[in-house]
């Protein structure tokens, strides 16, 4: 069934089914902070793979429901199944009331979706490319295996964008568009910063520049990181405190 094809009020018979993953996997949080910071997290039956050991998660079941074998995967009530971050957060922000972290105007949704592409593509996926390649047999169904170099150089990049990221803050706005509030970009901007700490990268942003450093503390201070932290999964210890008791 194609999108088009889905009544904008389909996710409201009852609970969408989001397959996703511990809060330490980058796009499945990214969807998750999207969802609080949204306020429809209730609205969302969330189930979450075990991800240890590699692949567990990638049941039969699932690749049924998406032969990528991806998370986060939503499924809505009339079995249309969405995956890919972006396209999952475009179709909950237009269905669900409440405020736009898209972009209200046909200009600040290009925007938004201008920086979370500049974001994702040019930083988040340099990490997390440095994340596998930095270790051997991290993942098992990866042509790529342990390379240093490739991850050495990753590391320069993702360092040189988040420069020019930084930069854009340099007058003194609190998020990318200028905005009261975040948008997605900038979920996707927080979410890098978090897994450019995690133990294996060692490339903490916030600790490289200090406008991104300011962001960070922003959004830490915000209920929606609160609890979209709160399962206990990121692997940064710094967030240790917002397990959920």
């Amino acid at each position: 069934m194609s999108l088009q094809n889905v009544r904008p009020d389909a996710c409201r018979d009852s609970k969408p089914r989001l397959y996703t993953s511990p809060s330490a996997f980058p796009n499945p949080q990214r969807l998750r902070l999207f969802l609080h910071e949204k306020g429809i997290a209730a609205e969302v039956e969330e189930l979450v793979f075990d991800a240890a050991p590699p692949g567990a998660g990638l049941t039969w079941k699932h690749l049924r429901r998406n032969p990528w074998g991806e998370t986060p995967t939503l499924e809505l009530a009339d079995g249309t199944v969405l995956a890919e971050t972006a396209a999952i957060v475009r179709f909950l922000d237009e269905a669900y009331p409440g405020r736009r972290i898209t972009g209200d105007t046909p200009l600040e949704q290009g925007l938004d979706a201008m920086w979370d592409s500049r974001i994702r593509v040019q930083i988040l996926q340099r990490i997390t490319t440095m994340f596998q390649v930095m270790q051997e047999g991290l993942v098992s169904n990866l042509e790529a295996n342990e390379n240093a170099a490739w991850g050495r150089r990753c590391r320069r990049e993702a360092l040189a964008h988040a420069a020019l990221v930084d930069r854009h803050f340099a007058d003194g706005r609190h998020w990318l568009l200028g905005g009261a509030e975040p948008g997605f970009a900038d979920i996707t901007l927080c979410t890098a910063i978090a897994f450019s700490k995690f133990p294996v990268n060692a490339t903490p942003l916030d600790e490289q520049f200090e406008r991104l450093g300011g962001f960070w503390s922003r959004w830490k201070r915000r209920d929606s990181f609160r609890l979209a932290y709160a399962d206990g999964g990121s692997g940064l210890a710094e967030l240790d405190y917002l397990t959920a008791s």
